[in-house]
């Protein structure tokens, strides 16, 4: 179940968690510093945690390919961890096949997840008719329906809300719940950081420039402090996200406080299935750990809907807004709010991280080194441009079918530029004294990818695949 890249490229590319630790600091394996969580807050032992880190792995990386193979006809997909398999949801036979091909269990669905988007998207866009009784709802693909939470006394609600926005309620399941939640700001989460005169919430993520956040612990032009800096955007609600620009003299670091004396290294930004295992930072609590039960979700704060969320069963208070939540060692989202707390146990919803990173053209700090990598937006920092042809299935390196040398450590950029209606993918690799390794790479289903990586001085190329489709591509790159 490795995924495509493996076979094409055979050992010059590595899995797509390979990265090189920030410090001494930073555990190089996740699963070191999430032991303890995971045993707590899921019931394993140390051999169950693991076990449990290595399949999500390894599915995660069955989800993403499978993903692109199926396009409109995948149905969902989640970790069952009974069986540590990744499950697809299959909408016909032939989808099925591919499924099981790749290594995935399959479940036969009625209706595609892109179906299931729509549909959701139905009850988004007639906000203004929400009964205060509906707590929010969410895709939940291992039923294949849209699931509407709603209080115990007030299941009604629920249905006419869904016929009134033209959701088939053979698509719903509604269900009975209990939860309040709200925005978690009063006191600091992760590594903390103030808001005017004190107001304190939690560091996500690093990126270019700052950090991400929550979008309701300030507002656009908001001043911060430790680290010092500026809210340049933020929305909340419709979406709950935040880019704060730190000044000059503050070290971004591409990692997360495990709250047990150690850093979790932060590698990428993969969404991980349903079913699998995060683990969330924040300085109320600390270091907890739960599992996702849906993406796509919708919650109705007091202040406003928000749309789009992870719903997880991970614990969290006050003051743990902001902060970042990560499996493996792939970054999924920052705490938006929630309900419960951390003796009695509770839900709480994520805020995706890949959507903020898009919104406000940041990129994701990796491990590999603190500091800022050059900002890809319309690939500004590039230096060299190169182009090529390639053959579904076919590979090329860059430059020229060469290497370049990086006498200095520093931002490695690279933007490129496939035939439209293709999947062309882009790999940045370094040379470890025996063979090339995978430091960076950018596998989304478009034609163009952006990679930036922070590294030391050492020789480098890019590799450009085409995973499906042919034509001439363009690859405009930038080094230290």
């Amino acid at each position: 179940m490795a995924r495509k890249v493996t076979a094409v490229l055979g050992a010059a590319i590595m899995a797509a968690g390979t990265f090189v630790a920030l410090a001494p600091t930073v555990s190089a394996a996740p699963v070191d510093t999430m032991h303890t969580a995971l045993q707590r807050d899921l019931g394993l032992t140390s051999a169950e945690a693991t076990v449990r880190l290595a399949d999500e792995a390894t599915a995660s990386r069955a989800d993403r390919t499978i993903r692109k193979r199926l396009g409109h006809r995948f149905g969902g997909s989640w970790y069952d961890a009974a069986t540590g398999s990744l499950v697809v949801g299959a909408t016909d036979p032939a989808s099925a096949r591919t499924a099981r091909a790749a290594g995935a269990e399959v479940r036969m669905v009625t209706r595609s997840e892109a179906t299931l988007d729509k549909l959701k998207a139905r009850l988004d866009a007639n906000r203004a008719a929400v009964p205060a009784s509906v707590i929010g709802w969410h895709v939940d693909v291992t039923t294949n329906s849209i699931v509407v939470s709603v209080r115990p006394n007030a299941l009604a609600d629920a249905h006419r809300f869904a016929r009134a926005s033209g959701v088939p309620m053979q698509a719903v399941r509604v269900q009975a719940s209990t939860e309040a939640p709200r925005p978690l700001i009063d006191v600091v989460g992760g590594n903390a950081y103030y808001i005017g005169s004190g107001t304190r919430c939690s560091i996500g993520f690093s990126v270019n420039g700052g950090f991400i956040t929550a979008g309701h612990c300030g507002r656009r032009g908001a001043t911060t402090s430790q680290p010092s800096g500026t809210f340049s955007g933020s929305s909340f609600p419709g979406d709950d996200m935040a880019y704060v620009a730190v000044s000059s003299g503050n070290t971004m670091i591409a990692a997360v406080n495990n709250y047990n004396g150690g850093r979790v290294a932060v590698a990428g930004s993969q969404d991980a299935p349903v079913g699998s295992s995060i683990c969330r930072s924040g300085s109320t609590t600390g270091w907890h750990c739960g599992t996702i039960q849906a993406r796509n979700s919708t919650v109705n704060y007091p202040e406003g809907s928000v749309y789009g969320l992870i719903r997880t069963t991970v614990c969290a208070e006050p003051g743990d807004s902001g902060g970042s939540a990560i499996s493996g060692n792939q970054a999924q989202g920052v705490t938006s709010g929630g309900s419960g707390n951390c003796r009695t146990g509770g839900t709480t919803y994520f805020q995706p991280v890949n959507e903020i990173l898009q919104t406000y053209g940041r990129t994701l700090l990796t491990s590999g080194g603190g500091g800022n990598p050059p900002d890809p937006a319309d690939c500004d920092g590039a230096s060299a441009t190169y182009t090529g042809s390639l053959s579904s299935g076919g590979q090329q390196a860059q430059p020229n079918g060469s290497y370049y040398y990086s006498s200095s450590s520093g931002g490695h950029l690279g933007c490129l530029t496939g035939p439209s209606g293709t999947d062309f993918d882009l790999y940045l690799q370094k040379w470890n004294g025996s063979t090339w390794q995978t430091v960076a790479s950018g596998t989304t289903p478009a034609a163009s990818e952006r990679v930036t990586y922070t590294g030391t001085a050492g020789y480098y190329r890019w590799i450009v695949h085409a995973y499906s489709g042919s034509g001439s591509y363009s690859l405009a790159t930038g080094r230290p």
